[in-house]
């Protein structure tokens, strides 16, 4: 399954693939799952995602809980599973051998007698993937490094490593109970054959279709034609197209702005959009648009590890959030989104202390809220833009 880079005009177009195409690979598997159609995915309650698993590393950080456990790991996801959060998010790529494996950067950096060796994960054999950095047996693999956003080069320490892992591996390891936010991901500066993007989204598919059972599954891409496709492969799991919402511009204009973002949604039949979260706090009114189209919207980016801001997003109609600090994120919102307390009866249904006057009423289930008047809730939503950096 070869890679190469081909002009825009030569990528044969999305309808050139047969409806559930996926079908001839596993047939019994699909026709079990939830059929979505067009319909919007919903969440029954605020979701929380654990970036990476329990968080991102950031090598150059003062903050150590972002170098406390090796990112997209089995090790990583089981200690965010140990917290009130309904899925993981951790980037899939498809190794030149056909196996979906899980790493975020396209490429990954070694050293050897002092000289830094570069490859493309789509370039490496999965035993070739593996062999970087803590290995099973006492023999040590390639050292792994890492490339920094300034262009430096760091030695990829944390202070608990684990193995890279395949795709197959997360579903047979990781708790069962917990949600895959699978990021298909690819190579922002090249422009992949159609044959090629077929054949990695099927590979992947695959091992979803054979694994996943009852786990709850979302897929999210950067790259609109990957999310098209992967949608029309399968009708099983909901699609959603993450976008910067604006803060990059690109050459592909679907990746500009929420509003193309939408288009696209609403054109290709996905159900919902992932996007930067200041995205959203330069642009509150595309919540309402998002919304009012039967689309789900969620969030990502720095500002989510931010309780206020997260709680805020709560309160906006937002449906969930991708967040770095897994512990200190969920036991903010327990904080702040309390559960309704009932009143007028107690467990056996005697009337409570201070609860005269009370009679006959039930517990709500839901959360508590401010109550802000649509006026103030304007110039909350007003005022956002004027506090983050524009």
């Amino acid at each position: 399954m070869a890679l190469k880079a081909v002009h825009v005009s030569d990528v044969p177009h999305i309808d050139q693939v047969p409806d559930n195409a996926l079908l001839a690979i596993c047939p019994n598997r699909v026709s079990k799952g939830v059929e979505l159609g067009g319909n919007a995915f919903r969440a029954s309650k605020f979701l929380v995602i654990g970036h990476r698993g329990n968080g991102m590393n950031t090598l150059q950080s003062s903050d150590r809980r972002m170098r406390a456990i090796k990112e997209n790991s089995i090790l990583s996801f089981n200690a965010a599973s140990k917290f009130p959060i309904d899925f993981v998010e951790f980037d899939v790529q498809v190794t030149k051998d056909n196996c979906p494996v899980i790493f975020h950067d396209d490429f990954i950096l070694s050293i050897n007698n002092g000289t830094v060796f570069e490859k493309r994960i789509t370039e490496l054999s999965l035993s070739e993937f593996l062999y970087y950095g803590p290995q099973n047996d006492s023999q040590e693999g390639n050292c792994l490094l890492r490339k920094t956003h300034d262009g430096k080069i760091v030695n990829w320490n944390v202070e608990t490593d684990d193995k890279l892992c395949t795709l197959e591996e997360a579903f047979q390891k990781v708790e069962s109970s917990l949600g895959f936010n699978i990021e298909l991901k690819f190579d922002d500066h090249i422009v992949y054959d159609h044959s090629y993007l077929t054949g990695v989204l099927q590979a992947i598919l695959q091992v979803v279709f054979e694994n996943a059972k009852e786990r709850p599954i979302i897929f999210s891409t950067f790259l609109p034609d990957a999310a098209l496709l992967v949608r029309k492969l399968q009708a099983t799991y909901p699609v959603f197209f993450l976008t910067n919402g604006g803060s990059e511009l690109y050459h592909d204009v679907r990746r500009n702005s929420l509003e193309e973002a939408l288009k696209l949604c609403l054109e290709g039949g996905l159900q919902g959009i992932v996007s930067e979260v200041r995205g959203i706090f330069r642009n509150p009114g595309t919540v309402k648009k998002i919304r009012e189209s039967e689309l789900s919207l969620l969030t990502y980016g720095k500002l989510n590890n931010v309780a206020e801001a997260v709680y805020m997003q709560h309160l906006m109609g937002i449906e969930g959030v991708i967040v770095d600090l897994v512990q200190e994120m969920t036991e903010s919102l327990a904080d702040l989104i309390t559960p309704t307390k009932a009143i007028g009866t107690g467990e056996e249904g005697k009337e409570e202390e201070g609860s005269e006057g009370n009679e006959g009423k039930v517990k709500v289930e839901g959360d508590i809220k401010p109550q802000f008047s649509e006026r103030e809730l304007s110039f909350l939503l007003k005022l956002i833009p004027e506090l983050i950096e524009l």
